[in-house]
């Protein structure tokens, strides 16, 4: 289990996953956060996108804020990949 402390942008004009240079994930969803909607979004974006079931995605902590905790049931060489892949 990989946890990730990540930004997140609800009401962005795009959806995008960055990663600065301490390797920080910093996500952008278009969704607004009404009603917990950003989050369920958050999670069917990043399974889409990390290639992982919304299962293995779980948000632990931070529902009403932006920067979450995010438990991610994944390999560390695969959020190295990851990381890589999104990196600016």
């Amino acid at each position: 289990m990989i946890k990730l402390l990540v930004k997140v942008k609800p009401g962005s004009g795009k959806d995008e996953i960055s990663v600065d240079a301490e390797n920080n994930f910093s996500i952008k969803i278009k969704a607004k956060p009404i009603d917990g909607e950003a989050n369920k979004y958050l999670v069917k974006y990043l399974s889409k996108e990390f290639n992982i079931s919304k299962g293995n995605i779980q948000i632990e902590k931070g529902a009403t804020s932006r920067l979450k905790r995010i438990a991610l049931s994944i390999e560390q060489s695969v959020l190295d990949e990851l990381v890589k892949k999104y990196k600016k």
